[in-house]
């Protein structure tokens, strides 16, 4: 996933610091997370379970763990070479700083997309007031799950028919050194009241599918491609304690 969102989310939630809310808080909480977007021809849907503890004396910055569900579907969407070592020539965190070297990119055509992931996600938050938060989260490691689709694998005019499947492992490293389908969000809540607010952000989502077979032969044979998905989010959240 990309550092710089990491980077910008941090920035903008220390920021906030001089923002503080005047009230203590609780020093754990509980909350459950609902969220989408829809863009064109595609859009995900994601629902986590977050365990927050919150930080510092008034506890208005939290750090938690979650396990989020998401789902994407997508019709007539084209996955890209994965692999860093593809994309970039190397892997290792280097990556992050290299342009894609796009004669090294194939392309794998999915008529129907629908896959799921399950993962274990890192979350860091804020409450500037009592009305308003931001936040962050990122996916950090799990599993996806999706039936087998008819693709068509790409490369210039040549169209070769295969099946491809999720990548069924989920590993967040740095930019395209990471496997599987991971989401990331950044966004802002306001609380409509003490249990329920409402979530406006936006969405950087990594989906792969892996072929039967290693379909692309140049640079290196692969059977792994993956899209980037980047789009606003809109969500509902539900504070259990």
């Amino acid at each position: 996933m990309s550092i710089k969102i990491i980077m910008l989310s941090v920035c903008v939630l220390f920021c906030t610091s001089s923002l503080t809310a005047q009230t203590e808080r609780m020093k754990t909480n509980s909350v459950i997370d609902l969220s989408g977007s829809v863009g064109k021809a595609q859009g995900t849907g994601a629902i986590s379970f977050i365990q927050f503890r919150g930080v510092g004396k008034k506890k208005n910055f939290e750090i938690g763990a979650a396990i989020r569900f998401t789902s994407y579907f997508a019709e007539s969407n084209y996955f890209i070479s994965a692999p860093a070592r593809i994309t970039s020539g190397r892997t290792g965190p280097a990556v992050f700083f290299i342009e894609n070297i796009k004669t090294n990119l194939d392309s794998l055509l999915v008529p129907s997309s629908q896959l799921n992931a399950v993962n274990v996600s890192a979350n860091f938050g804020y409450h500037i007031s009592q009305k308003f938060y931001a936040g962050f989260n990122i996916d950090v490691i799990g599993f996806s799950f999706g039936a087998k689709k008819n693709v068509n694998y790409i490369n210039g005019t040549i169209a070769v028919n295969s099946i491809a499947k999720p990548t069924a492992f989920n590993l967040l490293l740095i930019s395209d050194n990471d496997i599987g389908t991971l989401n990331s969000e950044f966004f802002a809540v306001y609380n409509v009241n003490q249990k329920w607010s409402v979530k406006a952000g936006y969405q950087f989502l990594f989906t792969e599918y892996r072929t039967a077979t290693n379909v692309q032969q140049v640079p290196e044979p692969n059977d792994r491609f993956r899209n980037k998905v980047s789009a606003f989010l809109l969500g509902v959240r539900y504070q259990l304690n």
